[in-house]
């Protein structure tokens, strides 16, 4: 029963809250009024650009090899420094 009530809600959210066919047509009738066909092209372009270069940066790199983690207590140098104490603030 708990699984007949399960796939009813989910029918019910899909017919209530994605298009149809229809409405579909009509928004694409209304994007192209509104943008025109060149645009609307050259929007698609792009979209198809930024998910191909989302796709190729999400990749792992192939080519490089990953940064050597040194220990820094080991490789640590002297450094030559001189410590300096803040001079006291007047109050006026």
């Amino acid at each position: 029963m708990a699984l007949f009530v399960l796939k009813e809600s989910h029918m019910t959210a899909l017919i209530m809250g994605l298009p149809g066919g229809m409405e579909w047509v009509i928004l694409l009738v209304v994007a192209l009024l509104l943008f025109g066909g060149t645009r609307l092209a050259g929007m698609g372009k792009g979209a198809g650009r930024a998910i191909r270069e989302f796709k190729e940066e999400v990749k792992a790199p192939t080519g490089i090899d990953a940064p050597k983690i040194t220990d820094p207590i080991v490789d640590s140098q002297p450094v030559d420094a001189e410590i300096v104490t803040p001079e006291p603030r007047k109050e006026s």
